[in-house]
């Protein structure tokens, strides 16, 4: 697929280090309004230098964050994607970071925005499987990602601790046919 895909009156492309401004509220936004659904925490991300946060942001092949912007430059959504790294490693793949903001909900963001990682992870090279975590009380996410032929290879309870409560996640790899 191309760098920017545009459908709907979204784009679908790399978030650049220079938009960082952009990039970091939102992700801040994310942390801050689904502290369940992700690792890191809006606590401490908060607290990240810009400079440190802009460090962070590649445009690497097997290594970026791919934004869903408006026509008129917001960003709606976001999904990242990392290689891993190692020698005995670097036939996997994973997926994280995913959020729609609550506007955008319904549009088929997330959808477009794997459909991208999934295209693009096709023509890197000894790129086998993509693996990545979802909490279990996001049934959505975990529907759309099993639609698109991830499947649950274990159930980690009490993944996450938000608050004092504790969060399942699934983890789930999509297998490319060879």
């Amino acid at each position: 697929m191309s760098e920017e895909d545009k459908q709907d009156g979204y784009v679908i492309r790399n978030i650049r280090r220079d938009e960082a401004d952009l990039y970091w509220p939102f992700r801040l936004e994310a942390l801050s309004t689904h502290p369940e659904a992700f690792g890191a925490s809006f606590e401490l991300s908060i607290q990240i230098p810009m400079n440190e946060v802009q460090e962070r942001i590649h445009n690497e092949p097997d290594d970026y964050i791919l934004g869903a912007y408006t026509a008129e430059g917001a960003l709606a959504g976001m999904m990242g994607f990392k290689r891993e790294y190692g020698l005995k490693l670097r036939h996997k793949g994973m997926i994280w970071g995913v959020y729609v903001a609550p506007t955008y909900r319904g549009n088929g963001l997330a959808s477009r925005l794997l459909q991208e990682v999934l295209e693009r992870g096709r023509y890197l090279e000894g790129i086998k499987q993509i693996n990545l975590s979802v909490v279990t009380t996001n049934e959505s996410a975990r529907r759309l990602y099993e639609r698109y032929g991830f499947e649950v290879y274990g159930i980690e309870r009490n993944a996450l601790e938000v608050y004092g409560q504790g969060y399942d996640e699934a983890h789930m790899n999509y297998f490319y046919m060879e």
